[in-house]
């Protein structure tokens, strides 16, 4: 059998959402928090802004120390792309002209409380994973399939974390 799936190249995505019984506003202070996302995540273990910025804004830039059972630890400096307080936050992690991956969280007004969805793009930049699949070329589409759903569980994970405060 083989298997078909996306390629890193593709730029492979994976996005969940979630209804939260809050304002924009109040899920704004938690997603805007970048200093609350490593309690939310097993892979995040710190966070820490760069350059003197104490908040996301266009331009801010933070590095990021991860740890993964396959893929050892790590540290990436991010770069904030996008910020509309209580509608969007995105940025690219390492080159923001080819990151290696793209995260973006938006927000949105909904019966009374806020849809909240978080989005991640591997590539089209080099990463950790472009290190595993060099080594399993014909293993790529499995490799990258995998770590999606890594991600798909761990996204899924930080927005219960993020409804859970909000709505408390």
């Amino acid at each position: 059998m083989e298997w078909t799936g996306a390629r890193y190249a593709d730029k492979p995505t994976v996005e969940v959402r979630t209804w939260i019984d809050a304002p924009p506003e109040r899920v704004w202070q938690l997603v805007g928090d970048i200093a609350l996302m490593p309690a939310m995540s097993e892979e995040l273990q710190s966070v820490q802004w760069l350059d003197g910025a104490d908040g996301p804004a266009v331009g801010a830039r933070f590095v990021g120390h991860s740890r993964h059972e396959a893929l050892g630890e790590w540290s990436t400096t991010s770069h904030v792309i996008e910020c509309e307080p209580e509608r969007v936050l995105a940025w690219a992690v390492q080159d923001p002209a080819e990151p290696s991956a793209l995260w973006r969280f938006r927000l949105r007004p909904e019966n009374g409380g806020t849809e909240l969805s978080e989005r991640m793009q591997l590539g089209p930049g080099r990463s950790g994973l472009s290190f595993a699949i060099d080594r399993m070329p014909d293993k790529e589409q499995k490799i990258v399939f995998v770590r999606l759903r890594e991600f798909e569980r761990s996204i899924a994970s930080t927005l219960e974390h993020i409804k859970r405060q909000a709505e408390a």
